[in-house]
């Protein structure tokens, strides 16, 4: 007797290839059987009703890494048909972590994956992923090694070249991470400390993860006035690493920078042309979203944030910080440049105080408070706020988002943050792809975005039990309905569920049925293995 029979369905594998028909048997938690079963028996049994069954989606870019430890159901991801997340992202995540730095890089972190009201008791990767098993998630979840914490772990904070010494310690560090399970480096280098590295520093950690196998998953420096640039020094750095180039949540941001998309698609093209592995992962949004803080230069979050704070509070280097702002300057993008502060909207915040920003731009709250000075606004928002804000920014341009989802080197990621009044893109990414982008406005075939969504992210992250429609494989499934399915979160109520995903199943455990949500122990904390020979002398 099977466990679970899924009849009638319009199977899309994953793979690419065309969908057919068929019914599929579940036992202990495993694809068992694929064909015509009616005659077989089963404990449940759900009819698919010639609606689409396919592998469960993977969410390329995350930022539930806090938020998993408080909320092991996290119904925004699941009922999006999300049955893996990929966290440990940007370079600035949970673990490794050593204790003397938890409080300063729990600010640091407020912005971007909350402040949950958790104990934060781990200090490696192994301890971290050991504590959300504990935690018993609803579903799965897999983590990056961030740069950031190897570098805090190493030297902390400071806004200085790492020595020979130290780039020696960080790769062992990272080899550690590896070791217990982590799935491939990130960084984000317009976050501190990662923005402090030399690039010397960061091929040295490549030159790792290319013994492993494993990608780097990048926030460029530059997503703009720099991007072509940013993106050729990463290529040539990866070409003599022999790694994995996966660029994070790709975009190109600016009014001025907006015809640029066609040449960043076109450099991707010749990477793998010359033979570079380069992926990447994509939002299906005109605006993005992260830490308010993010619009203050690199030279701000030097020591961590209880220095920012501290500048913050000093007249004369305000004025610095705001002539930057304004401008720009050579190898560091302003943020509030490119959306001016009618485009910055306000996400979340920590005070009680200050809830009223929450859903407003940094031009309405100036309005409100009787200010003219808008960087002045944000800056004392930053500062009454101990860095615990996030925005959302509008940068991107509709014709970039649609050309770049139709490359065949992407996946998807929401990077939903999930405090406070977040983007829509974190309860609604997957499904509006499905709905708008391939349903409506036909941008690729539902296939090749299934492809997108499920074996092409495992292949790249190296989960090969899962990603695609085969006995043997984990019973991650999603059914929904191609005619109906649309996100319904917006900038104005992000916190609304989509329509047309009727049930999700994870390691065979059905999560999600209809309106119904199950909190159950069916996730798992994929530990990634490695067999690296030891390098010959």
């Amino acid at each position: 007797m099977y466990d679970l029979i899924i009849l009638n369905g319009k199977i899309i594998d994953g793979t690419g290839s065309p969908w057919y028909y068929g019914d599929i048997a579940v036992k202990n938690g495993k694809i068992a059987r694929i064909g015509k079963l009616n005659n077989c028996v089963a404990k449940e049994e759900i009819d698919a009703q010639k609606q689409v069954v396919s592998p469960g989606f993977i969410d390329m870019h995350t930022h539930s890494d806090l938020v998993i430890l408080d909320d092991p159901l996290i119904e925004a991801k699941v009922r999006q048909g999300i049955t893996t997340d990929l966290l440990g992202q940007d370079g600035i995540a949970a673990a490794p972590l050593p204790k003397e730095y938890v409080s300063t890089w729990r600010k640091n972190l407020a912005g971007l994956d909350g402040n949950p009201a958790i104990d934060w008791d781990w200090t490696t990767v192994s301890d971290y992923l050991d504590k959300i098993e504990r935690n018993k998630p609803s579903y799965n979840l897999a983590v990056l090694a961030p740069h950031g914490n190897i570098r805090m772990e190493v030297m902390g904070l400071d806004n200085r070249p790492a020595t020979d010494e130290e780039i020696k310690e960080m790769q062992d560090v990272l080899r550690r991470s590896l070791n217990e399970g982590a799935v491939g480096l990130s960084t984000g280098l317009i976050y501190p400390p990662c923005c402090f590295a030399e690039m010397k520093e960061l091929e040295a950690l490549c030159e790792v993860i290319a013994e492993y196998g494993v990608p780097l998953v990048i926030h460029q420096r530059s997503e703009g006035d720099e991007i072509l640039e940013s993106m050729q020094e990463l290529i040539d750095m990866m070409k003599r690493c022999g790694a994995h180039l996966h660029f994070s949540h790709l975009k190109n941001c600016g009014k001025d920078n907006w015809h640029k998309t066609p040449e960043v698609l076109n450099m991707i093209d010749q990477a793998r042309q010359d033979g570079l592995e380069v992926t990447f992962d994509q939002y299906p949004y005109t605006a993005g979203s992260t830490m308010l803080s993010a619009i203050l230069p690199p030279w701000v979050h030097d020591g961590g944030t209880d220095q920012l704070l501290q500048r913050l509070e000093d007249h004369e280097l305000r004025g610095k910080m705001m002539q930057e702002m304004a401008t720009g300057f050579k190898g560091w993008d302003s943020m509030s440049k490119w959306a001016g502060w009618d485009g910055i909207i306000i996400t979340s915040v920590e005070s009680a105080e200050k809830q009223y920003c929450v859903g407003k731009s940094i031009r309405q709250i100036a309005k409100l408070d009787n200010k003219d000075n808008c960087a002045e606004v944000a800056l004392d928002l930053i500062l009454h706020e101990k860095n615990g804000v996030g925005m959302i920014d509008f940068v991107i341009n509709e014709e970039s988002v649609k050309a770049i989802l139709a490359h065949p080197a992407g996946t998807i990621g929401s990077d939903g943050l999930l405090g406070g009044e977040p983007h829509p893109r974190a309860y609604g990414s997957f499904p509006r792809i499905l709905g708008k982008y391939v349903r409506e406005e036909k941008v690729l075939p539902l296939e090749d975005m299934i492809r997108r969504m499920t074996s092409q992210p495992a292949r790249i992250i190296g989960l090969q039990d899962r990603g695609i429609i085969r006995e043997g494989m984990a019973a991650d499934i999603v059914i929904f309905n191609p005619d109906k399915i649309i996100d319904q979160a917006t900038y104005e109520k992000p916190r609304q569920f989509n329509v047309g995903i009727d049930t999700v199943i994870v390691n065979g455990e059905v999560i999600i049925q209809g309106q119904l949500a199950y909190q159950k122990a069916a996730g798992k904390v994929i530990r990634r293995t490695y067999h690296v020979e030891p390098l010959k002398v």
